[in-house]
């Protein structure tokens, strides 16, 4: 599927209905139902086909056809839509046949076509949309993140994992399959009106059972915010889970990606220094997001536990994420991060979603579990992929 495909493109889920007998406005209606990827059905007044009124997703009104809809069975998603903004007895209509919003055009044409989308895609409730940041070079945010998303798919949950970081490297290499096919970011840098959620989730290379959105191998490209804010977007209507792994350095993409985050996990390993570049990064990141916590990567030391670098950063603890053992060889075995359900990484993963989906919401603000114990406990017997060995 090229790129072009996928801008406005709906999942085609539910038919809209329209109801006018206004001929520039049906085409005017027409063609914002096009531009978001869905075909209606039209009736000049009440739809003939049985179910037509109840099951249509959404159902637009023209103030030419409202007083045909008086006594019509009450519902939600309609819309009564108008072009003279001085017409007063548009409101009155909109209360003779319980609709939900009043718009005019052309005025209303870009939420329009928001709200044809979302009901053509059959919208539910948009996914829980977590970033991983690392605190300096090296931290291992990558590796966390491919481990979440593994994780959450592995639990059955829908999962996508978007590779913020143009100077990463890759997720896809990390996941063993920067040879499958798909569409990588490049393909996504002049989108700029909205992408359909199914359609970019059919567009890119499954691995894992889940979706990733990564990098090609040629040249740097740039992606402007409103292509990071289009496709986002589209991921989050997808609902279950999303994972983004973003760069230190907050850019306009990086900071439009932050915006959309439910929360944000900032990976400072267990040293001093890291906690100094960390302090520079949280700031950066703070502006954006609200919900930024400290994932501590272990082993700690004598007199900096996890607890006090929380402290020191001044952000709630996520938790401790003990070290790996043999990680680096599971990577250059084509394992990904998060593979072995039993291991340290797969096990504070798991706990992370645990809490993170049990209501919907975020992680408890002191990064403990249902019983107070610490998130993701483990061996500390090796480091976490050797020495210099975490991909970040």
């Amino acid at each position: 599927m090229t790129s072009d495909r996928l801008l406005a493109a709906g999942g085609q889920q539910g038919r809209p209905l329209i109801v006018t007998e206004d001929e520039g406005l049906l085409d005017d209606l027409l063609r914002l139902c096009a531009a978001a990827g869905a075909e209606p059905e039209v009736s000049p007044g009440m739809p003939a086909r049985k179910g037509s009124w109840e099951g249509a997703p959404l159902v637009l009104v023209g103030d030419d056809a409202a007083h045909r809809l008086r006594g019509a069975a009450r519902r939600t998603g309609v819309l009564l839509v108008g072009r003279d903004l001085d017409d007063h007895a548009v409101w009155r209509q909109a209360v003779d046949i319980g609709a939900d919003h009043v718009l005019f055009l052309p005025d209303a044409e870009s939420w329009l076509v928001d709200r044809i989308a979302d009901a053509a895609e059959g919208v539910g409730r948009q996914a829980l949309t977590v970033g991983v940041i690392g605190g300096r070079g090296g931290a291992g945010a990558s590796t966390l993140a491919c481990a979440l998303a593994v994780t959450a798919a592995r639990a059955g949950q829908r999962t996508m994992l978007i590779d913020g970081d143009p100077l990463g490297g890759g997720l896809d290499v990390l996941l063993g399959g920067e040879g499958a096919d798909g569409l990588r970011w490049p393909a996504f840098a002049q989108s700029r009106g909205r992408v359909g959620g199914g359609a970019l989730e059919e567009s890119l290379p499954e691995l894992h059972s889940l979706r990733v959105l990564s990098w090609d191998r040629g040249d740097s490209v740039v992606i402007p915010p409103e292509a990071m804010r289009s496709v986002l977007s589209a991921a989050r209507r997808r609902g279950g889970v999303v994972v983004v792994d973003l760069p230190r350095r907050v850019d306009d993409a990086a900071a439009e990606a932050l915006a959309q985050l439910d929360a944000g996990l900032l990976v400072v390993p267990a040293e001093l220094r890291a906690v100094a570049a960390a302090h520079r990064v949280a700031a950066s990141a703070a502006m954006v997001l609200r919900d930024l916590r400290v994932v501590v990567r272990g082993p700690c030391g004598a007199g900096l536990d996890d607890e006090e670098i929380a402290r020191l950063l001044g952000l709630p603890l996520a938790g401790e994420l003990p070290p790996e053992p043999g990680l680096m060889g599971a990577l250059e075995g084509g394992a990904p991060p998060g593979s072995s359900a039993r291991g340290p990484l797969a096990r504070f993963c798991s706990a992370f979603w645990e809490q993170a989906l049990a209501g919907g919401g975020g992680v408890s603000p002191s990064g403990r579990g249902p019983s107070g114990e610490a998130m993701g406990t483990g061996s500390t017997d090796d480091a976490w992929g050797g020495k210099g060995g975490v991909t970040g």
